[in-house]
């Protein structure tokens, strides 16, 4: 099978050269000066060449329609100014719609349940993991993908250029790079700028409802297997534990400084790691909710100041991720969560 798949993947290779060539064969007769993207938008090929005739270097610098990339792993590959058809491979999709971008196709299981679960009319479904010829077929100019496998790597880049990306990098970060690789960098810029503006005003506007300085949170969540995790840099804690928001107690600031997004925890020791705030949230097997049911029936859960203060709050673990879109969502959840609108 694996055979079979592996010729119809040169085959199709093969035949998209082909096409390239002769779609550069044809610029070249219909432009004599300026180079054109290749009508199929499919590879980087059709556009590195330089014009051969006299310009000067302004003209060639505004023809150019590739440029170097390196992603995180260290791959240099050459991608489209103007990306097109861009297959996401990977969390923080959110991130794309935050700059108005929408991928001809993502994993389309990875969206089910989350935000921006609606947006997501028109895009076809690559499969996870990513189904190569479903990928051939869409005809992408540019494949973003969140897998380190190099096999993968190697398969995806005969489709198109590809780059493995960073989808757990902090927001600021994050936003700038993807915003680089489509182009769209002032509107990155721009939408950090305004983020900043509205969770400002967001945590001025707990403060002034009665959040007090100082004040610790922390977030829980279940896994199957009965595993209780105390979650770091990731999801929600990344937007609680923003520059004017809650402290990290000191176990989980350990956590932090760690670099972690997660680490695994006891019921034994709970209370190391629990703050005035307590976010729980609802995961999605059957079995890690009954888990959490067995938790807040503890005695254990039950001595916690912040149960006792009835400072605990539920969000199901789907609507807190990482990605722009869904962080940005986040700012008016927030207060909604904490009774404090």
């Amino acid at each position: 099978m694996n055979k079979a798949r592996q010729s119809f993947a040169v085959l199709c290779v093969l035949f998209l050269m082909s096409t390239l060539l002769l779609a550069c064969g044809n610029s070249k007769e219909s432009s004599s000066g300026n180079s054109t993207t290749n009508a199929t938008g499919n590879s980087s090929a059709a556009s590195t060449a330089p014009s051969t005739e006299p310009s000067d270097s302004s003209t060639n610098e505004s023809a150019a329609t590739t440029r170097s990339y390196t992603d995180y792993i260290g791959h240099t590959v050459e991608i489209p100014v103007k990306p097109q058809r861009i297959i996401y491979s990977g969390e923080t999709y959110g991130d794309l719609l935050a700059l108005g971008v929408q991928a001809v196709g993502y994993p389309l299981s990875m969206g089910e349940g989350q935000v921006f679960e609606d947006q997501l009319q028109g895009v076809e479904d690559v499969g996870f993991p990513i189904n190569l010829e479903k990928t051939l077929e869409l005809q992408p100019d540019l494949i973003i993908y969140a897998g380190t496998d190099e096999a993968d790597f190697e398969q995806l880049s005969k489709i198109a250029p590809t780059i493995i990306f960073d989808t757990f990098a902090p927001l600021q970060e994050r936003m700038l790079d993807i915003g680089g690789i489509l182009g769209k960098t002032t509107e990155a810029e721009a939408w950090l700028a305004q983020y900043k503006t509205a969770e400002d005003a967001m945590w001025k506007q707990l403060k002034s409802a009665g959040m007090q300085e100082g004040e610790t949170a922390s977030v829980f969540t279940y896994y199957p297997g009965d595993r209780l995790f105390i979650m770091a840099a990731t999801g929600l804690s990344q937007v609680l534990y923003g520059e004017n928001g809650f402290k990290a107690t000191p176990a989980i600031q350990k956590v932090l400084d760690e670099g972690k997004g997660f680490q695994e925890v006891s019921m034994e020791v709970l209370k190391e790691y629990a703050g005035d705030r307590i976010f729980i949230l609802t995961p999605v097997a059957d079995e890690a909710k009954q888990s959490t049911d067995n938790l807040l029936k503890s005695p254990i859960w039950k001595s916690l100041p912040a149960v006792k203060n009835g400072y605990v709050y539920t969000q199901d673990i789907m609507k807190t991720s990482s990605d722009a879109t869904t962080r940005e969502w986040l700012l008016g959840e927030i207060p909604q969560l904490l009774n404090m609108k």
